[in-house]
């Protein structure tokens, strides 16, 4: 019968433990981040299915279960598995993916590491993903495809399957033409991206940079621009833009740019929020701190999220205001991205280093300043942390959109609370009413710091309800509606 929705993506949507030796699939621990936010989609079509790999021993093994078929609260699906082999799966993601392409996504050109990339891999690789998509969807069903690592299947599976309707949605930034052309693989990504009818992007600059791409190798005449909403028009971002493109046409299709920033699940953090365990768990940590104020800052460990600057401008801080040296703060949540890579090791290593100084240095027999936290934490107690936080300090050097600032202004119906966000961070153009800051400067960081910890009660909750108004329209539900709509809109509408 085949499926009306594809929905392609590297990561399995379910994570998949072993007890009392038999496998069994466990819903994703977090209600947000790209798995649960498109098995969202599911409950929407009667059909529907989702591409992945699974690291294998043997690919050839006939025992190795291809496609699976999963019931949630999600709904029913099934699950086609790409066996990759361990070398094929480092060549392909934490290679080619994390150090070719993700260094020139976020702009940093020094970090680009060609020598060691594998094309072959990599297009074999997005051709098998080409393939189980291609087998899995129905006549005119609808393929979604996610992110960067899969940049080649569009054009692989427009060959194979000319009747479907394909989408491609980025989640991280998109350079504009002078940084992404430093890949010398450009031509063939373009031309892939360039057989789908929709390519999608969080923020308008996104769209934008991926335009002056294009016509970077192709003459693709005039290409028509709206107004961007003046919900998306952010005065204090580096990422605003006051238009947007809405179409490409090449000689074979109009291909539709969106521009849809991706939101978090109100309605479940609200429901979170409300418990008693997480009013008890917010209560214990304020007790804990006493009259100390709670700076948080919660993300992954990568030089393309500022983690290692935060911590210098806490010590500069703290240096400067003796006085308040016992008066504040720093909770440090550093999750290692992928503790098999080099460069991330390093990350850690220089946080591990700069935190331990800080507490070296300002600490006390009773306290430290800094405290710093190198796993996941459980969202449940995430949002407790949350509550307490005087100041959530989200600040990276380069971010698609990030989702931890709207899970903390979701989780504050108390309408108190400061946000200090990047504005080289995605969602800085919705949330204008947040401090915004130059990671790159010191003097900018410093200050927004110290706005923060000491505005005005009317100040916060003046900012705050604006954080809140934003992230509650744009929330996931939003983005399903848009995506859908861009993605299918005969068979799924509003």
């Amino acid at each position: 019968m085949g499926s009306d929705l594809v929905i392609v993506y590297h990561r399995q949507p379910y994570e998949e433990v072993v007890e009392n030796g038999k496998t069994v699939f466990r819903e994703n621990k977090s209600p947000n981040g790209i798995v649960p936010t498109l098995k969202s989609f599911f409950g929407r079509v009667d059909n529907a299915a989702w591409v992945a790999w699974k690291e294998a021993e043997d690919v050839t093994n006939p025992d190795f279960d291809r496609v699976i078929e999963i019931e949630d609260s999600f709904g029913k699906y099934t699950v086609s598995r790409l066996p990759l082999t361990a070398a094929d799966v480092k060549s392909f993601y934490h290679v080619t993916s994390k150090e070719a392409f993700w260094p020139i996504l976020h702009g940093f050109k020094d970090k680009y590491n060609y020598d060691p990339v594998d094309w072959g891999t990599f297009r074999k690789v997005n051709q098998a993903f080409a393939e189980a998509a291609a087998a899995e969807a129905a006549k005119g069903a609808s393929v979604w495809v996610h992110d960067y690592n899969l940049w080649l299947v569009p054009g692989y599976l427009r060959q194979m399957r000319p009747d479907l309707r394909i989408s491609f949605f980025h989640h991280t930034p998109f350079p504009a033409a002078d940084i992404f052309n430093v890949l010398p693989w450009r031509g063939e990504i373009v031309d892939s991206l360039l057989a789908c009818d929709v390519v999608g992007f969080h923020i308008p600059r996104y769209a934008s940079n991926f335009v002056s791409v294009v016509r970077s190798q192709y003459d693709v005449g005039d290409v028509p621009r709206v107004t961007v909403s003046d919900d998306f028009i952010s005065e204090g971002s580096a990422l605003s833009d006051r238009t947007q493109p809405v179409t490409i046409k090449t000689r074979d299709r109009e291909v539709r740019l969106g521009v849809t920033p991706v939101g978090v699940d109100t309605d479940y953090i609200a429901e979170v929020t409300a418990r008693d365990d997480t009013h008890k768990r917010a209560a214990e940590i304020r007790e804990e701190l006493g009259e100390a104020k709670l700076i948080l800052s919660v993300g992954r460990t990568d030089y393309t999220k500022g983690g290692a600057e935060q911590l210098l401008t806490f010590e500069r801080f703290l240096q400067k205001h003796e006085d308040m040296r016992d008066k504040v703060r720093l909770l440090h949540v550093s999750v290692p991205a992928n503790r098999n890579m080099t460069v991330y090791a390093e990350i850690q290593d220089e946080i591990e280093q700069i935190a331990g100084r800080i507490n070296g240095r300002f600490g006390t027999f009773n306290s430290n300043p800094v405290t710093l936290i190198s796993r996941a934490i459980p969202f449940e107690t995430l949002v407790a942390y949350y509550r307490v936080a005087d100041v959530a300090w989200i600040t990276p050097m380069a971010d698609g959109m990030n989702l931890v600032c709207k899970e903390f202004a979701a989780s504050r119906d108390d309408e108190d609370g400061v946000l200090i966000l990047s504005e080289f961070a995605g969602a800085a153009i919705e949330l204008g009413s947040a401090i915004l800051t130059n990671p790159y400067s010191h003097k900018n960081m410093d200050h927004a710091i110290e706005t923060a910890l000491t505005m005005s009660p009317e100040n916060r909750k003046s900012r705050m309800v604006e954080l809140r108004r934003k992230v509650g329209i744009y929330n996931t539900a939003r983005w399903a509606q848009d995506q859908l709509a861009l993605l299918s809109p005969d068979d799924f509408g509003d």
